[in-house]
């Protein structure tokens, strides 16, 4: 049954893809924790970080293409959605900090008994419980997602009214988590956690599986996505992008349908987040910078619009380019090799490297094919 499912389900870069994944989801790890320091397939725990890291926004870029590239709606606060996930988390680890802090304060963070905060802010109640937190880095993000998009979607804010209204909305957020007495740390954000179920989050072994478990869940959202539009609401989808009066003419209510692949996409944005701050140690405002969410536009771009491997690939390999060229000489550059980058992938490769394989793939076959046929008919003829 997992065989069909996966083979009606799948495209053969989708079953690589899973493949790929899944084999790092354990070789990683195993060759992190198993293997000496001196083995030249050892990797090391900062490089398995990195990587792991990349597979977050693979996470993002997912999210992203889901309503970019098969709902038509070209968010630029997606961001935000990874950023609220993020702090989701980040207040529950530094709940688990505890007394060991600067300040040894039993429930403030240490940010909190520094600005004078007497007491805990109510917000921050039930963030010691990791279910909790895990839940809020789906629901903070869903809610805001749907909150937003009812109001758009049923005013039929469309184009690139909506795209500026969803960076507006990321900058609003910016400048509010900027303030300190919000609440979330101010312009420092939230950092020096200790620990994440009661393990060190410093340790070889917990670094080991949260890749691991970032990995899987790359796996699971990518299934979920490929299952959503592979099936009739998927279609309705690309209807929508497509020709969406058209669509609304025929009956479909297109608000409807757009506000689940928005909310649905933002709970995984978070769901990005939250796995993103564990490896990195840090959650501050300028992950709510509008230049992120415009970045992950572009490793969809780059990617694949309308794939979803395309856009985990494009997220990887723009942000490989960019520790890369953000390290040494090459740094004062990133930027023009970014914009360079983006202009290269919209003249000359329109539909992203993925796109841009499965054209020559299907071209290659229509040519096969054709001269199979013209070998066909001769035999026919001498019969």
């Amino acid at each position: 049954m997992i065989t069909r499912f996966l083979f009606e389900r799948f495209d053969r870069a989708g079953l690589v893809f899973l493949i790929v994944v899944g084999a790092a989801a354990v070789l990683v790890p195993a060759s992190n924790l198993l293997l000496p320091v001196s083995s030249p397939l050892h990797v090391p725990t900062h490089v398995m970080s990195l990587i792991g890291k990349y597979l977050c926004y693979a996470i993002l870029a997912l999210a992203l293409d889901l309503v970019w590239g098969y709902c038509g709606i070209l968010s630029l606060g997606h961001g935000a959605f990874f950023a609220l996930g993020g702090y989701a988390m980040g207040m529950y680890l530094m709940r688990q900090i505890g007394p060991r802090g600067v300040y040894a304060h039993p429930v403030l963070p240490d940010f909190m008994v520094f600005l004078n905060w007497k007491e805990l802010p109510w917000f921050w109640h039930g963030f010691d419980m990791f279910p909790f937190a895990m839940f809020m880095a789906l629901l903070a993000p869903g809610l805001l997602a749907f909150l937003f998009g009812w109001l758009a979607f049923r005013s039929r804010v469309t184009g690139v009214y909506l795209s500026i209204i969803t960076q507006a909305m990321t900058y609003a957020l910016l400048l509010a988590f900027f303030r300190n007495d919000m609440g979330f740390g101010g312009n420092n954000g939230l950092t020096d956690f200790k620990d994440i179920l009661g393990f060190s989050i410093q340790a070889q072994g917990t670094r080991a599986s949260l890749f691991a478990l970032t990995a899987i869940t790359l796996i699971a959202c990518y299934v979920l996505a490929r299952w959503m539009v592979t099936t009739s609401f998927g279609k309705v989808l690309v209807a929508v992008r497509d020709a969406e009066s058209r669509t609304r003419f025929l009956g479909y209510r297109v608000e409807h349908y757009k506000l689940v692949a928005f909310t649905l996409s933002a709970a995984m944005a978070g769901l990005a987040g939250a796995l993103y701050v564990p490896q990195v140690g840090i959650i501050n405002p300028s992950e709510f910078a509008p230049a992120n969410s415009i970045e992950a536009v572009i490793w969809v771009a780059v990617g694949g619009r309308g794939t979803l491997v395309g856009a985990a690939l494009g997220a990887v390999l723009v942000n490989f380019l960019k520790t890369w060229f953000t390290t040494g000489a090459l740094a004062p550059y990133w930027l023009f090799m970014l914009g360079a980058l983006f202009i290269f992938v919209t003249l000359v490769l329109p539909k992203g490297v993925v796109g841009a394989l499965n054209e020559w793939g299907e071209r290659r076959r229509e040519r096969a094919r054709l001269r199979a046929d013209s070998e066909h008919k001769p035999a026919e003829q001498k019969s």
